[in-house]
């Protein structure tokens, strides 16, 4: 009997604790889940004006969006000139993706912080650019902006009707190119970040050797290297680390004799 009642008191002690456990899971998810949503309204209210669009649109996946419209248009409209082509390429982008990518970002339920980086273009890391350009994010984006930018376009007449319905009736032939051309540029990004990395270890392998010349020439690549890859934080993190350690050993006169305080602050700064 006393071990039958041990027994018990055992599980329900078990049954307490995992209902503890539970119902703190809960509060933390909860607690998460209201911190995103608040970042991400933060952001929606903060970050969606016409300058960060406009931001967006000059980072390497806004370029490739904005060179697939205007082959896309081209290809739809072979008899109006190119003036006109980039006049309703110029209108799609400027009145319908603001209004598109805050429809995203409001129902961006699965998106997380993927929908930040949808807005600022930039991002954490590798995992969060793909979730941000599946359905739902960037490319749910850029099919709302299409629509809405021909809405206002007819409405204004910076876009004549006929004009507006072969675009309409065509939407899929754009929206293929769009996709392929972003995931072409994805790909390339991707081995792009696997160059990057590997220049990064070859300087640190040449850094610890106290080889300059060979750190120069990893040096000269990384910088060249992040002109054509998208902002990701850990990637710039760790670029930005070899070239402010870069940078203090040559103004020092390659004298690797850095105080611990001076490579902290080396890796600290951006």
């Amino acid at each position: 009997m006393e071990l039958e009642l041990e027994n018990n008191n055992k599980q329900n002690i078990n049954q307490i604790i995992e209902r503890s456990v539970s119902e703190e899971t809960n509060v933390i998810d909860k607690n998460m889940d209201k911190e995103m949503s608040k970042e991400i309204d933060n952001n929606i209210d903060y970050n969606v004006t016409e300058e960060k669009q406009n931001n967006f649109l000059e980072t390497t996946l806004g370029k490739t969006i904005n060179t697939a419209l205007n082959v896309g248009l081209r290809y739809l409209l072979p008899n109006i000139i190119e003036d006109q082509i980039i006049e309703i390429k110029d209108t799609i982008i400027r009145d319908g993706f603001k209004e598109g990518l805050n429809k995203t970002v409001t129902s961006a339920v699965d998106l997380g912080k993927s929908a930040i980086g949808l807005i600022t273009g930039k991002f954490d890391n590798v995992s969060q650019i793909q979730t941000a350009i599946t359905k739902g994010g960037l490319i749910d984006t850029i099919s709302d902006s299409i629509d809405f930018g021909l809405k206002v376009g007819r409405q204004t007449g910076l876009i004549p009707q006929n004009v507006a319905s072969i675009i309409k009736s065509g939407k899929n032939i754009l929206m293929n190119n769009i996709e392929s051309n972003i995931e072409d540029s994805l790909t390339t990004q991707l081995k792009g970040i696997e160059k990057m990395n590997e220049y990064i270890e070859n300087w640190n392998a040449y850094y610890k050797e106290q080889n300059f010349s060979k750190m120069e020439l990893e040096y000269d690549k990384i910088r060249d290297k992040l002109k054509d890859l998208f902002p990701i934080e850990e990637t710039l993190k760790k670029a930005h680390q070899v070239e402010n350690l870069h940078k203090l050993i040559r103004a020092k006169g390659r004298d690797f004799n850095l105080s611990n305080e001076e490579i902290e602050l080396a890796k600290k700064l951006n």
